[in-house]
């Protein structure tokens, strides 16, 4: 079998990624395994796409293979997928699956994404394998690799793989404009960093009708204008003192305008079941800022120029980006919902701004944060910059083993409980004991009544 591996990393052959697949390569002999390195090549394949087409159309089989990166799949490999779609270079049929190694922060949307577009392009999608950073350095994770090169292999073999789940047509959504002007301004700025092109008239509509309405100043930031050089390389040089290894201005214009002003809004149309290579190379240079919530607190929206009807992990992913950037989310904006949706969103983003609302993350937030937390905190030694912010904010200060009052207390409450006759004596003394604190909130709320605008 001819084995095609489209490796997105942007570090080529020193791609961590890239070491399992060289591992099935050898294990796995009789396989005829051929890589292109899309992330580390990107721009020469912007030029001439002549040899990845070739690759593409004489593999029996493509295995994508990349780091989970903000979410979803390198940006890089964003636009090589995209360069597969503008040269027509299809999968015609081909079985494809993907492997990608991560700290499995949101794996699950960036497998989402790529099978999508596997579909998209007209291959056979078996189910991929998501891994740890460190896996193949183990026994268990290097057998759970073989056994799923073997499942993949035996897919392949029996003609098995993965059918898309059904959606209903969506037409072309038109939004409805007109917006009244809005003569009230408050003091605050909010940053709109959009990819819309001069004939996305769907999206520029909406642009247009969101800074009419506003009572707060607007400012645009073009992602054509800012003059990214490229993409995330994954080097790590930030993580020491939080300064990226590019000198294109980005970094500077990210810390001091976009994430300065008092909110963030993004507007983008859909584009292979994410927001575009252009947006997700924006997404994975505020790397730089490592795992750091800077914009903490700040409210934020989205401006979609497409129906997300059919896009559920897409909608997800945007859900979960405002929960792990511990942003309120104001609302997504799509044509579906027309121009009462605008308003409602800017209506309350307007309200968010004034009263500066925050309320706690549910699981896409707060899963998150508990990964990273543990990361940096093992990590510190490299992560310094993360370090230093999550020490000072308090960020270690729930792990477990700082918990230690909580742990014992609970073991008492474990003994006691376990024991029968003890229980029965006890009665509703439990319930009673765990609402003592909410009943004391609650007769103290009067008290607190003057909280309340504070």
């Amino acid at each position: 079998m001819k084995i095609l591996v489209i490796s997105g990393s942007p570090k080529g052959t020193n791609s961590l990624t890239l070491q399992s697949m060289l591992y099935l390569q050898k294990v796995f002999s009789a396989d005829k395994f051929d890589f292109l390195h899309a992330g580390a090549k990107i721009k020469a394949y912007e030029k001439d796409f002549s040899e990845a087409a070739d690759k593409i159309k004489g593999c029996d089989a493509v295995v994508f293979a990349y780091p989970v990166y903000t979410c979803l799949a390198t940006a890089q490999l964003h636009r090589f997928i995209e360069l597969m779609f503008e040269h027509g270079i299809t999968l015609d049929g081909k079985f494809a699956t993907q492997f990608t190694t991560s700290k499995h922060f949101y794996d699950m949307t960036a497998h989402r994404c790529i099978e999508l577009d596997v579909y998209d392009l007209g291959g056979k999608y078996v189910r991929g394998m998501s891994a740890d950073m460190n896996d193949l350095t183990t026994d268990k994770g290097r057998a759970q690799l073989r056994a799923f090169w073997h499942l993949f292999r035996h897919s392949v073999e029996n003609g098995i793989y993965e059918l898309p789940l059904p959606s209903a047509h969506v037409e072309t959504p038109v939004y409805t404009a007109g917006l009244p002007k809005n003569h009230t301004e408050s003091n605050k700025t909010v940053a709109v960093v959009t990819n819309a092109a001069e004939d996305d008239k769907c999206l520029l509509e909406m642009l247009n009708d969101f800074e009419s309405y506003a009572p707060f100043k607007v400012k645009f930031y073009w992602l054509s204008k800012l003059n990214l050089r490229g993409g995330c390389l994954g080097c790590l040089n930030c993580t020491g003192d939080g300064e990226c290894i590019y000198t294109d201005g980005f970094q500077d214009i990210l810390r001091d305008e976009i994430e300065g002003a008092d909110a963030m809004v993004v507007a983008f149309t859909p584009r292979n079941h994410c927001m575009g290579a252009d947006f997700k190379t924006f997404d994975d240079r505020r790397f730089c800022n490592g795992h750091r919530t800077l914009s903490a607190g700040k409210p934020t929206a989205f401006l979609v120029g497409g129906s997300l009807a059919a896009e559920p992990n897409l909608f997800e992913l945007l859900e979960a980006r405002a929960e792990i950037a511990e942003n309120y989310l104001c609302g997504i904006v799509t044509p579906d919902g027309g121009n009462a949706q605008m308003k409602a969103t800017v209506d309350k983003l307007a309200y968010a701004l004034e009263s500066k609302i925050q309320l706690p993350q549910n699981y896409y937030g707060e899963g998150g944060r508990r990964i990273f937390r543990d990361l940096v905190y093992e990590m510190q030694g490299i992560m310094r910059a993360d370090h230093k912010f999550y020490k000072s904010h308090g960020i270690y200060d729930d792990l477990p083993h700082k918990r230690g009052g909580t742990r014992r207390a609970m073991k008492l409450v474990g003994v006691m409980f376990n024991n029968k006759n003890i229980r029965k004596k006890m009665g509703t003394k439990m319930d009673e004991g765990m609402l003592m604190g909410h009943k004391k909130a609650i007769a103290n709320a009067r008290s607190e009544d003057n909280l309340i605008d504070n």
